[in-house]
């Protein structure tokens, strides 16, 4: 089923309806739409295997549902408790993405065997490093237990010129000289093990590149320039590192960079995760199209104005850098538009056009958020459609009662 399609979205209401699904907000997962790209993305990568990354999901059930099938191992979580509160639930393959300083959570970690041997952490100074042991030293005097896991994060970031840099923020380490360095120290301290590393290139998996304008043909520029740098890079900082350490895996890519990260030897597992919902800002990617996977209906409750329907909510506006590609995409119906003096707002949000004006008190507008595993932040539960079915719900982790950012 293609969610947004007005006969789909038609279809869609009537069986909420039939099965006494009347209360709004109301988040749908397409099994089929999910299951397609799950699929695909594991085509994409051509025989490497995909670590889910949850930040994309934040849905046990689901990550269950993808790490079941063919070409899927581990998981790419975003923070220690996380990673311990999945491991908690069976979990056997966590790394964390992001370097960890919560000190309750690492202790936890040093107390928990099966954390122990499941559990990664990501590293990329030696300040880090000391955290580490100084939050467990007293656990690791009174009791023989195997080494920390720690992988380190290579920044592969493109900067062809001084100042100008395409990229994220992320780790301090560039080249492969200062790899080694803190793989150096990591083996001086033997409470910790280095056992991987890893290098998102983000100015590829996560800029989208399909627009037809100056900008759309300058960000295909630099993704092609781009490529060969990171290749190169990530191919000397691994055999470097390999010299001094026997790594179990090398991680990059993300979904938007699965093909070109997949042809590098060098790697031995990509991290995907939004790929698999299809958020409204994967709808502007030039080589892949997920199907939209999920839907969030919010009611209309007022009419202000002629040709001006009030929703309640809809304001889940994406992180990242502000701007019109971070409010929700309106699925349905067609010829909707946010006001430009509002957009869309935590409680209430005006929406305006010719379809405003067929909307009545109690419709339902179907809204697609522009990043893939935020909205679980906003709904205790997914409810799940397969064809023409409810099969049941997956609780988000907000449902069963985990935060962790």
């Amino acid at each position: 089923m293609v969610t947004g399609a007005g006969r789909a979205i038609g279809d869609l209401e009537a069986l909420l309806a039939r099965e006494g699904y009347h209360e709004r907000p109301l988040a749908v997962l397409y099994l089929d739409a999910f299951d397609a790209n799950a699929a695909d993305l594991a085509r994409r990568a051509a025989g490497t295997p995909l670590r889910v990354a949850s930040k994309s999901l934040r849905v046990r059930g689901l990550l269950e549902r993808v790490l079941a099938r063919p070409g899927y191992a581990g998981i790419l979580a975003f923070t220690l408790p996380e990673a311990l509160w999945l491991v908690e639930h069976g979990a056997r393959d966590v790394l964390v993405a992001y370097p960890t300083v919560e000190r309750g959570a690492l202790r936890r970690l040093a107390m928990l065997p099966a954390a122990l041997e499941a559990i990664t952490l990501m590293v990329d100074e030696t300040a880090q490093l000391e955290l580490i042991l100084d939050a467990t030293s007293d656990l690791r005097a009174r009791r023989v237990s195997r080494p920390i896991r720690v992988a380190l994060e290579l920044d592969v970031a493109y900067a062809p010129l001084p100042g100008v840099r395409f990229g994220a923020l992320r780790s301090p380490l560039r080249s492969p000289g200062q790899a080694v360095a803190l793989a150096r120290q990591v083996q001086a301290r033997p409470a910790l093990e280095l056992v991987g590393l890893m290098a998102y290139e983000g100015q590829i998996a996560g800029v989208t590149d399909a627009a037809a304008t100056a900008y759309g043909a300058a960000v295909r520029t630099m993704k092609r320039l781009s490529r060969p740098d990171i290749a190169e890079r990530r191919a000397e900082a691994v055999a470097a590192v390999r010299r001094i350490a026997d790594l179990e895996f090398v991680n990059g890519g993300g979904t938007g960079s699965i093909e070109s990260t997949a042809a590098e030897e060098a790697v031995t597992e990509i991290a995907a995760g939004s790929g698999l919902i299809g958020p409204g800002l994967f709808d502007r990617y030039r080589d892949f199209a997920p199907h939209p996977a999920l839907l969030l209906g919010v009611s209309v409750v007022r009419r202000p104005a002629p040709g001006v329907a009030t929703l309640l909510g809809g304001g889940w506006i994406a992180s990242g850098v502000p701007g019109p590609d971070r409010l929700p995409t309106i699925a349905h119906p067609p010829g909707l538009s946010f006001a430009p003096q509002e957009a869309a707002g935590e409680v209430q949000t005006p929406v305006l056009g010719p379809a405003a004006e067929r909307l009545r008190v109690g419709d339902t507008v179907w809204l697609r958020h522009a990043k893939a595993g935020e909205p679980a932040e906003h709904f205790a539960h997914y409810l799940l459609v397969r064809g023409d079915e409810i099969v049941g719900s997956h609780p988000t982790y907000r449902g069963e009662g985990a935060v962790f950012l």
